[in-house]
């Protein structure tokens, strides 16, 4: 199961949720704050790291002679 950042339109908070594929809310869980479904999908941190240049980053924890040079 995926967890999704979620934004809620009427009370402004930002949430993240656990779904399963099959839940019918799925794109519009009810938020944890003001109980209302006017929610939507955020992008996420990770996802909007388009610019991220793996030739001139310095090796991680995980080694230098990865797939990532």
């Amino acid at each position: 199961m995926p967890i999704y950042e979620y934004h809620c339109e009427d009370c402004g908070q930002d949430f993240e949720k656990l779904v399963r594929f099959s839940d019918p809310k799925i794109n519009t869980p009810e938020c944890p704050g003001c109980q209302s479904d006017n929610t939507h999908k955020s992008l996420s941190v990770i996802a909007s790291l388009g610019g991220f240049n793996a030739k001139t980053s310095s090796a991680s924890s995980c080694g230098s002679s990865g797939p990532f040079r």
